[in-house]
C-alpha cells in the first residue's frame, strides 16, 4: 500500500507514525462521540496520549483556529455589513464557533501530534 504525505495523512485523521491507523473513534459530525479516540493506533500500537494532560497544548491551537475565524467573520461583517451593532458580531459568530467545534477540536489534537509532538514517520509499520 503507498503511504500518504504528511498532509495527507493528517487531514484523513490518520497516525502520524504509520499513516494508516485512525485516531478518532467517530466521524466528526457524530455530535455525542466526536472527541472519542483510540488510546493506541489500531495499527502500530502509538500511544497517542503519553500522558495525562498531553493535549493541553492543542487548546492554544484550537484557541488559535477560533481566534481567526472570528477574525474573518468580524472583517467580513464590518465590510460587507456596514460595521452593525455589537450584538450582530456576536449573534453571527458565537453560533459559527460552536457549529465548527467537533472540526476544530479534532484538527487541533491532528496538528498536535504532526508538528508539535515530533512523531516521525516510519516507513513499513
Amino acid at each position: 500500500m503507498e503511504s500518504d504525505s504528511k498532509l495527507q495523512a493528517a487531514s484523513k485523521g490518520l497516525c502520524p507514525r504509520c499513516h494508516q491507523g485512525k485516531i478518532f473513534k467517530k466521524p466528526f459530525y457524530n455530535l455525542k462521540r466526536f472527541d472519542e479516540m483510540y488510546e493506541h493506533c489500531p495499527h502500530c500500537g502509538l500511544r497517542y496520549e503519553v500522558e495525562p494532560g498531553y493535549f493541553i497544548g492543542a487548546m492554544y491551537i484550537s484557541y488559535a483556529i477560533s481566534g481567526g475565524v472570528a477574525l474573518v467573520m468580524g472583517f467580513l461583517l464590518f465590510y460587507f455589513g456596514g460595521d452593525p451593532d455589537g450584538w450582530v458580531y456576536a449573534a453571527a459568530v458565537a453560533p459559527v464557533m460552536v457549529l465548527i467545534a467537533p472540526v476544530n477540536f479534532r484538527i487541533s489534537r491532528i496538528i498536535w501530534l504532526y508538528y508539535v509532538a515530533g512523531i516521525k514517520y516510519e516507513k513499513g509499520l
